[in-house]
């Protein structure tokens, strides 16, 4: 049997974690089998539809890496499918005419059909005594053009998140009716949260969106997605989509939710810039820098190379450029109160700093080797401890109590921003 799968989001809002997963792990299905991904937009409910949804859930498919190979087919361009469809139950007189609709009497009995997850699961059709297939304003239901599109575009696996199990009986009910042969049915354990409930805004971010623009590589979202509910075994956490593809199987995914975690994420795309390399990162840091106007479009790409290489161990996310590295950029860079009050306003502190100035000043290469010698040869000098210096130049120059490594980050400011903050903590913060 070719596999032929589908991935069938509503543009009603933007694509959720969950249903990334979803398209996911279809995805993955369908190369694993070297079948065929089919996108179709359910987009029958024209009151909620938004073409701005839409656009989101095309990017965040791009974003993961997933290009169907067919569609995408939007149900709003199929009614006239539906309704030779519906007009085939009528003449059988298996449907009926009610109040300007058209529904389906369900006749009472049992159905069970097989989950490829869950086993055998048999529902009593006396829960859903009818359904409803066209609505009063000649729209099908969700469950009727789901089935009449399934069945023609050939859907060989029913791949889906598992809060569609209480649909599968009603639409078998309808491929029976129809004369058509069912789908392999594969409903997969939702994503919870922290506290084991359904993922909400309220624990976090919950639109692929929101990840792709704070700074997560989309190696590394797909490849938390992937293990999300499944694994391949031998404890392997770093994998590339190609070894997810050629390791997948929908057998083994987990019939249990599965958690989301952020620190995990957190650490897996740490882990993923790590080794990104240092001109690639650069550029991914500059895009960034450049759309908030700290960057202009003509950097200097060496500099961003050193800035890459300065902090690239220190980055979860790319947006941690600018949450905690915007001193690099920002001039003066923002001071934390807290930091400046506890290193800067304290006695000799001003004239410490002044010194430095004098001393790097006079410097004729100035990297992170010469700016660390003429350090600590003050700090031995003076009989100082190293962090009675390091400490207040730390927060001079950053503005922060913890940054990367300080002679780094003098090589990276260069000479002339290192003397001019130093003089300005010495003479305007030190003394405020």
């Amino acid at each position: 049997m070719s596999v032929r799968v589908r991935f069938a989001p509503s543009p009603t809002g933007t694509l959720h974690v969950g249903s990334a997963r979803t398209a996911l792990f279809n995805w993955f299905f369908a190369k694993h089998h070297r079948g065929t991904f089919i996108l179709r937009i359910e987009d029958t409910d024209q009151k909620r539809s938004n073409p701005a949804f839409l656009e989101d859930i095309s990017a965040g498919l791009a974003f993961l890496g997933i290009t169907p190979d067919e569609g995408p087919f939007f149900q709003s361009q199929r009614l006239a499918l539906y309704q030779e469809h519906v007009q085939r139950l009528l003449q059988a007189g298996k449907a009926i005419h009610q109040e300007g609709a058209v529904v389906f009497p369900v006749p009472h009995r049992q159905v069970t059909f097989t989950d490829l997850l869950h086993g055998d699961i048999t529902v009593q059709t006396t829960l859903f005594p009818t359904l409803v297939l066209m609505k009063s304003d000649g729209l099908p239901t969700y469950n009727f053009a789901c089935v009449v599109d399934d069945a023609l575009m050939g859907i060989s696996h029913v791949i889906r998140g598992d809060d569609h199990i209480a649909n599968t009986p009603k639409q078998l009910v309808l491929y029976e009716a129809l004369g058509f042969s069912l789908p392999v049915f594969a409903h997969i354990p939702l994503i919870v949260g922290a506290d084991r409930s359904r993922l909400s805004k309220r624990q976090g971010a919950t639109s692929v969106t929101e990840y792709r623009q704070a700074g997560y590589l989309a190696e590394a979202f797909v490849n938390y997605l992937a293990l999300l509910g499944w694994a391949p075994g031998g404890n392997r956490e770093l994998m590339p989509p190609q070894e997810l593809i050629e390791l997948f199987d929908l057998s083994t995914v987990r019939k249990t939710a599965a958690q989301f975690d952020l620190r995990k994420l957190d650490w897996l795309n740490g882990q993923y810039l790590k080794r990104t390399p240092v001109p690639r990162l650069a550029e991914l840091l500059a895009a960034r820098l450049t759309a908030k106007g700290w960057l202009s479009a003509d950097y200097d790409r060496t500099w961003m190379e050193q800035v890459a290489a300065l902090v690239q161990d220190r980055l979860k996310v790319l947006e941690d450029i600018e949450d905690q590295h915007g001193f690099l950029f920002q001039e003066p860079p923002p001071y934390q109160d807290e930091a400046v009050a506890q290193f800067l306003r304290r006695d000799g502190i001003a004239a410490r700093l002044l010194e430095l100035k004098e001393r790097l000043s006079r410097l004729a290469v100035f990297d992170a080797a010469t700016t660390e010698v003429a350090t600590r040869a003050l700090i031995a000098e003076r009989h100082l401890d190293s962090k009675e210096l390091i400490h207040p130049v730390r927060v001079a120059l950053t503005g922060r109590a913890v940054s990367p490594p300080l002679f780094g980050v003098m090589a990276v400011l260069g000479k002339a921003r290192v003397v001019q903050r130093l003089a300005y903590a010495a003479t305007i913060l030190a003394k405020t």
